[in-house]
């Protein structure tokens, strides 16, 4: 496997810092997938999956969102208008370096949203989406009145920020990756109120309008996910029955890539990618 780091210009300018996994000079390249983060981490955090997936000869593309990693701007402020661009330039930077090939989009969480709404509202030519434990609802949302509340403070503060609160145990089960893999200089437990507000209307949004999908989607979710909802992935899947693949995975918790399964999650995903080349 071979990496490359560079800088991927946004459509308004913004520079996002991003890296690219590549197969080795004798694997052959089959495809690749542009991945999209989750909220409060980076990038780099998904570099065990990209030896999986350069091994089974797919190139891996990953940017910092904005407010996330090593690209620039408030922690935890993420719109989502931004967001979707974002992704779309991504794909547009795989095509590019990967000429001939087929790409795939691939979200986690947050990222899974901004993924979702990508393939919905842009249609970008990408063969395939794969969506890994998807922020459409979350799993414990908040009252109604607390997000009355945060609609009357973003229309004067849209930047006040608050905490996550996740925590590393709610993540994955240790022993696949340690906590060090979390507690790095580039993770945070930020996230501003008109992001949140915006990932939570369109989290609804992309679940009444999932019909619109018009590639073959790849659903992965841990039935004992405490971040966000399981129930949501189960709607979701059942709205794009026609086209979508939904694995489940019994006790895995958010981050089903680090979780003890992750081994047999990184294949399943390769076997995926594999039967829609």
């Amino acid at each position: 496997m071979r990496r490359n780091d560079w800088t991927l210009i946004a459509e308004d300018g913004t520079e996002l810092y991003a890296r690219s996994w590549h197969p080795g000079e004798r694997t052959a390249l089959l495809g690749a997938v542009c991945l999209v983060h989750g909220m409060g981490e980076h990038g780099e955090r998904y570099a065990r999956l990209a030896e999986s997936l350069t091994a089974a000869g797919f190139a891996v593309f990953a940017h910092d969102q904005r407010g996330h990693g090593r690209t620039p701007g408030q922690r935890g402020h993420t719109p989502l208008e931004e967001a979707v661009s974002d992704a779309c330039r991504l794909i547009g930077e795989a095509r590019s370096q990967c000429e001939g090939v087929p790409v795939f989009l691939y979200g986690h969480s947050m990222g899974g949203n901004v993924a979702l709404n990508c393939a919905l509202r842009e249609n970008p030519p990408i063969q395939g989406l794969i969506l890994s434990s998807p922020w459409l609802r979350l799993a414990s949302p908040p009252p109604a009145v607390q997000v009355w509340l945060g609609k009357q403070i973003s229309r004067f503060a849209p930047r006040f920020t608050q905490s996550t609160r996740l925590k590393l145990q709610d993540l994955y089960r240790s022993g696949y990756t340690d906590s060090a893999a979390w507690h790095d200089l580039y993770n945070h437990t930020k996230i501003t109120v008109s992001t949140y507000l915006a990932f939570h209307e369109s989290g609804e949004w992309a679940l009444h309008h999932a019909d619109r999908l018009s590639c073959p989607l790849l659903l992965l979710h841990g039935t004992a996910d405490r971040v966000v909802s399981y129930a949501a992935s189960e709607e979701l899947a059942s709205r794009t029955e026609r086209l979508c693949t939904f694995l489940s995975w019994e006790d895995n918790l958010h981050e089903l890539h680090n979780d003890l399964d992750g081994e047999s999650v990184a294949a399943s995903v390769v076997f995926w990618l594999r039967t829609y080349l």
